[in-house]
């Protein structure tokens, strides 16, 4: 896996995102979530690593498949209609 800063700081970024799913991060880099993890332990402390693994594991919201078919994006209450 080689990717540019920007593009790694990118994965990163929406790995932490609670409502972004690893389906997304594939559709766009093309990189699988197993591929998203080995990323992330290589790139992030040992204790953030797992931070962030214990907090993604419970999140439907990560996996596409078990999210609500409904839910196509995110949009905050505060966002203009």
């Amino acid at each position: 896996m080689k990717f540019s800063l920007e593009d790694t700081d990118r994965i990163i970024q929406m790995a932490w995102e609670d409502r972004t799913p690893f389906e997304a991060i594939q559709a766009q880099f093309g990189i699988s979530e197993t591929e998203v993890k080995t990323l992330m332990r290589q790139v992030q402390s040992k204790k953030t690593y797992i931070r962030w693994r214990e907090r993604v594991e419970g999140r439907i919201t990560k996996l596409g498949k078990r999210r609500d078919k409904a839910v196509t994006r995110h949009k905050s209450d505060d966002q203009k209609h």
